[in-house]
This record gives C-alpha cells, sequence and structure tokens, in this order.
C-alpha cells in the first residue's frame, strides 16, 4: 500500500485507520490513482485501442472528481462497528465503491440521453463526437451506446477485482462479499423501476420512495455502511441501526438530486438545467405535486404535471407549478425529516461521538441541508 499517508502505515506493514472522513477520502484517492495506472497497463497489454478508448474513458471518469460518499459513509460504518488498525480493506472497498459509481453514471447518462456529466460531454456523447471525427462508418450514435456499455461494463469489471481483493483479505470477506452482491443486484433494480415508471406513467408517491432507495439510497449510502461495518465484524444490532440511518440519509440524498434536477444550476450540477423535469422523470418531486394538483383540485397545474417529458412540455411552467402548488417546499420538508431520522437510528448504532459528528456532516452534505438542521448528533 505504498504512497499513503506514512503516518497511517501501521507497525506489522498494515494501514492503520485514517482517523477521519478527510483522511480515509484522500487514502482512497491515492489508491484509486494506483490502482487505475495497474489497470491501465494491463489493459495496454490486452489491447491498445481498447485500452485508449474504453479503459481509458473509465480512468478519466473515476478521477474527475465526485464528493466520495460512498467511501466517506463505508469509513463510518466502518468506525461505527468498532474498526480500527489495518484499514487495507476498507480502501479497496472504497475505492470499489467509486468504481462502481463511474458504472452507475455511464449507463444512466446513456439510458437517460443526458449531454453532459460534470460539465464536460458524458461518455457516450463524447464517443460520437469521435466516431464523426475519425470518418468512421455507420451511425454515430448507435456506436457510441455500445462503446459507452463497455465502458460502464469495465468500470464494474474494476470494481469487481477491488471488492474480491478486500474479502480475500479480510476475516470477514463473506460477509463483505454478500453485501456487495445486493448492492448489484439493488443497482440494476433501481435503474429498470426507474425505466419502467417511466414508460407506465408517472406513479405515486410510494413508487417514487420505492424508486428513490432502489436507485440511488442503498448504494449510496446504506450499503456503504453496511460494507464498512461487515469489515468490522458488526453485530446485527449494529447492522440494523446501520442500515436503517442509510435508508434515511440515502432517501434524503436522492430526494436532493431530484430538486437539483428540477432547479439545479448547471455550473454547480454539471448537467443542463431541468432535465428531469425535459424527461418527465419517474422522481419523487413529480409525485408529490401530482398528489397536491389533486388534492385542491388544480386542474391547470394537473395538466403542466401531465405534460412532462411531451412535445408540450415546458420547464420554466412546471418549475413554477412546482412553487406554486408547494411541492418543492414539500420535499424540502421531507429531505429535513429524513436527515434527522437517520441521525436517530446512527446514534443508535453505538458510534462513538465523534463518529455521530463525522456521520452527521456527511449525511448533511449528501442531502444539502445546513450543519445543524439536524438532530445534534452528539
Amino acid at each position: 500500500m505504498r504512497g499513503l499517508r506514512p503516518e497511517t502505515t501501521d507497525a506489522d506493514g498494515g494501514v492503520g485507520a485514517p482517523p477521519s472522513v478527510p483522511d480515509a477520502v484522500a487514502d482512497v484517492e491515492a489508491l484509486l490513482d494506483r490502482v487505475l495506472e495497474a489497470r491501465l497497463r494491463a489493459a495496454r497489454g490486452t489491447d491498445a485501442v481498447c485500452a485508449r478508448d474504453v479503459a481509458g474513458r473509465v480512468a478519466a471518469l473515476a478521477r474527475g472528481g465526485g464528493k466520495r460518499l460512498r467511501t466517506a459513509f463505508a469509513w463510518c460504518g466502518w468506525r461505527a462497528a468498532g474498526g480500527c488498525g489495518d484499514s487495507t480493506a476498507l480502501l479497496c472497498t472504497g475505492v470499489a465503491l467509486e468504481l462502481v459509481q463511474v458504472c452507475a453514471l455511464v449507463h444512466d447518462d446513456v439510458m437517460d440521453g443526458s449531454p453532459l456529466r460534470r460539465g464536460a460531454p458524458a461518455v457516450h456523447v463524447d464517443l460520437a463526437r469521435q466516431h464523426r471525427a475519425a470518418g468512421m462508418t455507420g451511425p454515430a450514435e448507435s456506436f457510441a451506446t455500445s462503446a459507452a456499455v463497455l465502458v460502464g461494463d469495465l468500470a464494474l469489471v474494476w470494481a469487481d477485482d477491488l471488492l474480491t481483493e478486500a474479502a480475500l483479505g479480510s476475516p470477514h470477506g463473506a460477509r463483505l462479499h454478500r453485501e456487495w452482491r445486493a448492492i448489484r443486484e439493488e443497482m440494476v433494480a433501481g435503474q429498470y423501476r426507474d425505466i419502467h415508471a417511466e414508460a407506465s406513467g408517472s406513479p405515486g408517491i410510494d413508487e417514487a420512495l420505492t424508486i428513490a432507495e432502489l436507485k440511488g439510497a442503498r448504494y449510496t449510502v446504506a450499503r456503504p455502511l453496511t460494507l464498512g461495518a461487515s469489515l468490522a465484524g458488526a453485530d446485527e444490532h449494529t447492522v440494523g441501526a446501520l442500515r436503517s440511518a442509510g435508508r434515511c440519509a440515502g432517501l434524503a440524498f436522492q430526494l436532493r438530486d431530484d430538486l437539483l434536477g428540477a432547479f439545479g444550476d448547471p455550473a454547480v450540477t454539471g448537467k443542463p438545467a431541468g432535465d428531469d423535469l425535459r424527461a418527465g422523470k419517474a422522481t419523487y418531486l413529480l409525485a408529490v405535486a401530482a398528489g397536491l394538483a389533486e388534492a385542491d383540485g388544480d386542474e391547470e397545474a394537473a395538466a403542466v404535471l401531465a405534460a412532462a417529458g411531451g412535445p408540450d412540455h415546458s420547464v420554466a411552467r412546471t418549475r413554477a407549478v412546482l412553487e406554486r402548488i408547494g411541492a418543492r417546499s414539500a420535499v424540502e420538508a421531507k429531505i429535513a425529516e429524513l436527515v434527522a431520522e437517520s441521525l436517530r437510528h446512527f446514534r443508535t448504532s453505538g458510534a462513538a461521538a465523534e463518529v455521530r459528528r463525522e456521520f452527521a456532516a456527511v449525511a448533511e452534505r449528501a442531502a444539502g441541508v445546513a450543519a445543524g438542521r439536524g438532530v445534534e448528533a452528539g
């Protein structure tokens, strides 16, 4: 594990416990960089063209920023369960989580037809540009979609490799692998429920919450928490408390993402403003709005909301309706409620006070709420 902060190396040559979330993120960044370099060298040995066009894009996206929330939550789960000492398996798990996020982003952008990711062309858009610039034959979009799927697949392969390494090096490897198996299956289920809801029509509030939980809440917060806890050999009580805390914080994160998809600033989100509204995404925000419009007998609002994703849709009108009928403020209130509930659950895990404070800071950052708006972490 050369290249990590020297002060984290213990007497036995293992990697000592990162003392805080920022330290854990820094250590995972260092390991991620080394893993990517090794994978790129191996990919070049297999095939130079694929290494350049596919593996290179995995590495670029993995290095291209992101909040590293999954690493932060994995550290919180590990420390809540008493994790300390050699953190090698934890760091490998953190890198695996960052790579599975790359897979999710690439595939999600393909399915949504999103043109931008983090302020730059989405992978499939960049591949289509490459196709046209090189004068390749056949439809550029078809080539780009197929190649982007392979980019996402390779990211998942690399993630699986790292998780396997972590599991083999841990006495709790079987438990770690069970959590990892669940995270991958839930990601697929969430993506499918999302496109199924779009094709089937506007979902109700309960279905929208189910989609939010499967698509974002579990793999962003709940499973990283329990992955970390598994590495520390957590008991059932601790795992149950962390799972409940993760579900609430994860839903808060996904509902914030809904709001950003509708009202976000492209300079901050890196994606076009109003993308979710333009696409008529099956979000909790729109489900709440539809319910409020029906309860109020507001036929004008209902008509505007029903047009979302259609040819006559107006992002500006939809935003105005969401504000006027109170849907935006209702989702904001739900987010604050979920964060408070998450902190209450985390407290019952038995985590030390400093770990509770770290978790509160990460959960509030993920949910986009001001520090201190949730229940007191200590």
